[in-house]
């Protein structure tokens, strides 16, 4: 196993999330709890030290059978994190009820690593306005002993995160975001990388694989990548990608079975960074799955100031491409539309069309708002 140094700790590169845990008959909250043991005991005997969890993982349940599975093993034999669930409006005000119900659950009495979990444009406001206490209770939980590392987690776009780092970037001793090879520059994940290095912030990574989908491509693309590495399968194009990357210190990896467990494994049994050529490679077969499944929006904004609703337009395609790629069970368009206005909705469009004659990309940008609309649910 790889190992990075985190202040002086010594971290295994890859880490165990626990938020695609086994499940039985397809339900979500119930656990297998047989499997999961099973995963929990090869990551252990096979020397990973970083097991990640959350409030409302499971619904609910991973922290349970996390913190259950891991009692058998010495305390100071693995490092734990969990969130406070600030992505869940009605938890603002409660951190302590959470927190403390959180290391009952866990059975521990205290959590190595903590975040603030999904900092996003939602509910940047709450998590900065005092009245809530937030920040507040988890420093004094961190100068007690019961917090060892605080840190944040974000889907939020960068304006987003250099708030919250303005605020309390000098308390967050890590950041955990969403990076892989397609959302390098799909996401802007480059240019998050770079803010968290302007503020000397290592990186946690969350969806190296992007929830199984950059596991799984194209036959065109699945034979590029593996003409330039016979040898690797194609899951592991994506760690490579990472530990090509200095700035990341750990990698969280949603295993959900065991020999997914085994294969990643297997994969962090060694470095192997990309060559220039091969990381050139890998992002062009990013651009290409790009154009293939999102709308060639270059947020010119010529569309803005002819749509008579002043619709963000630019803004909204941009989340109707992250749905498109994201696909079935796509959350992160949903949660950003959840802080617009009813009058910024893509359901708001009249469809009157007039963004479309000024549009140099020719989208049919109505059509595609539509669509939107209906991907999440509003009605015109």
């Amino acid at each position: 196993m790889i190992y990075n140094a985190f202040q002086d700790m010594k971290l295994s590169a890859l880490g165990m999330g626990n938020m695609r845990l086994p499940v039985m008959d397809g339900n979500d909250a119930a656990i297998d709890e047989a499997a999961t043991e099973a995963i929990l005991d090869y990551c252990m005997a096979h020397a990973i030290n970083y097991y990640d969890t959350a409030w409302g993982y499971h619904s609910g349940n991973s922290e349970l059978v996390v913190g259950k599975l891991l009692q058998k093993y010495p305390r100071e034999s693995f490092y734990l994190a969990s969130k406070f669930p600030g992505y869940d409006l009605s938890n603002m005000g409660k951190v302590e009820e959470i927190f403390e119900e959180q290391l009952r659950k866990c059975r521990v009495e205290y959590f190595d690593f903590y975040l603030f979990h999904n900092v996003c444009e939602m509910n940047i406001e709450q998590y900065l306005d005092p009245q809530y206490g937030t920040h507040a209770y988890l420093m004094e939980q961190k100068r007690k002993g019961r917090i060892r590392h605080l840190g944040f987690s974000a889907h939020g776009d960068i304006p987003t995160i250099r708030r919250f780092l303005e605020a309390y970037g000098e308390d967050m001793e890590f950041a955990q975001i969403e990076l892989n090879w397609f959302d390098w520059t799909f996401q802007n994940a480059k240019d998050k990388l770079e803010l968290l290095k302007e503020w000397n912030i290592p990186v946690w990574v969350m969806e190296p694989v992007r929830g199984g989908q950059l596991a799984n491509l194209q036959a065109e693309d699945a034979a590029k990548l593996k003409a330039a590495r016979p040898d690797e399968g194609i899951p592991a194009w994506s760690f490579r990608f990472l530990q090509s990357l200095p700035e990341v210190t750990m990698t969280l990896s949603g295993m959900s079975s065991l020999q997914q467990v085994r294969d990643n494994i297997a994969t962090y049994e060694e470095r192997r960074p990309l060559t220039d050529d091969e990381m050139k490679l890998l992002l062009s077969v990013a651009d290409d799955m790009i154009r293939r499944t999102t709308v060639p929006c270059t947020a010119c904004h010529y569309c803005v100031s002819h749509c008579p609703m002043q619709l963000p337009i630019p803004d909204l395609l941009k989340l109707y491409n992250e749905s498109m790629a994201a696909g079935p069970g796509a959350f992160i368009a949903p949660m950003a539309l959840s802080a617009l206005a009813q009058n910024q909705q893509p359901s708001a469009c009249i469809g009157c069309h007039s963004c479309e004659q000024v549009c140099p990309q020719q989208i049919h940008i109505p059509d595609a708002l539509a669509d939107f609309a209906a991907r999440v649910g509003q009605k015109g």
